[in-house]
């Protein structure tokens, strides 16, 4: 049996999923499996994977209708052979000391059942960029340090089959987020866990990625806090900590909400989601924008697309303060 099973879900990523499979297949820790779940690809994911599965057996491909990241992860965790689980999305890659180094740390503590890692964001407008700090300051993760802070635990992170076994399988309800309710739970549930800070992976950004898509991201971590909240009901720490949360996340929202109706002119719903907004944060500016919605939305458009120094029919971004 492989000591370590690498789950991949895969869908429609044909130019990136070799390269993710063989930085898997080139780790120096090579007691593995990597289990490449092909979730309904339209392209050619599943040729690419099966060939290398031909080159290598230590690559299993599993084929199935589409069910979303979620699913593909549970159909991976599902089969997995290996007493110690590691993510990796089929678009991201490992240096080749990544699962030595996480699986060295699970070995030297025997207390701790999830290690999460870091890397250099791959592509786009922060490429180079640390995905994480390193050195971190900041302490290991526990089931407050969660609730505060959404970016405590990467999703390159590896954690014991046992983990699983309690805390179950990712949401599959869920389209964004998951893996930030499924950290939840493991701390909820007591599982412990610490950082590795060394950048040991590279973090792909793609426009057409799921975290690329702010609305959904931010109605997803909406509905990770309120899934949430019973679980910690009876903590008052963690439960005031959550509840700060929501509130920070619902904010956002409504900022957004207002910034994708202004950019479509739907004014009604702008006037809308500037008077929650300016309900929670006040301030003069947010005050003169409710008005100009109402009133002279024409030129609330044109200010808000000087502000952000382009024309109004592409101006994306932060909204109004």
């Amino acid at each position: 049996m492989p000591a370590v099973s690498v789950l991949m879900p895969a869908y429609d990523v044909e130019p990136y999923v070799g390269d993710a499979i063989r930085s898997v297949l080139a780790q120096s820790f090579g007691d593995l499996e990597v289990i490449v779940v092909d979730d309904g690809s339209r392209d050619g994911t599943a040729d690419i994977a099966a060939a290398l599965a031909r080159e290598d057996p230590r690559v299993r491909l599993v084929r199935q209708a589409n069910r979303g990241l979620a699913g593909a992860r549970n159909t991976a965790m599902r089969v997995a052979r290996g007493d110690v689980f590691a993510l990796l999305d089929s678009d991201d890659l490992w240096e080749p000391d990544f699962l030595a180094e996480q699986v060295g740390i699970l070995t030297a503590r025997p207390d701790v059942d999830i290690v999460t890692g870091n890397g250099w964001m791959y592509g786009g407008s922060r490429h180079g960029e640390l995905a994480r700090p390193c050195p971190d300051a900041r302490p290991d993760p526990d089931l407050a340090a969660i609730l505060g802070d959404e970016r405590a635990v990467f999703i390159m992170s590896v954690f014991r089959r046992r983990v699983y076994e309690v805390v179950g399988c990712f949401d599959e309800t869920m389209r964004t987020n998951e893996d930030y309710d499924f950290w939840l739970r493991a701390a909820i549930a007591g599982f412990r866990f610490t950082r590795n800070d060394r950048p040991l992976g590279h973090y792909r950004i793609r426009t057409d990625s799921l975290s690329a898509s702010e609305m959904r991201m931010l109605r997803g971590i909406l509905r990770v806090y309120a899934k949430t909240r019973p679980f910690v009901a009876d903590r008052p720490r963690e439960l005031a900590i959550l509840d700060g949360q929501a509130e920070r996340f619902e904010t956002e929202w409504h900022a957004a909400e207002a910034r994708v109706a202004l950019e479509s002119s739907d004014f009604s719903a702008a006037l809308e989601h500037l008077g929650l907004l300016h309900a929670r944060r006040g301030g003069a500016a947010l005050a003169f924008a409710r008005l100009l919605a109402r009133w002279a939305p024409g030129t609330l458009v044109r200010v808000y697309g000087f502000r952000r120094g382009r024309t109004p029919a592409v101006t994306a971004g932060p909204m109004l303060p």
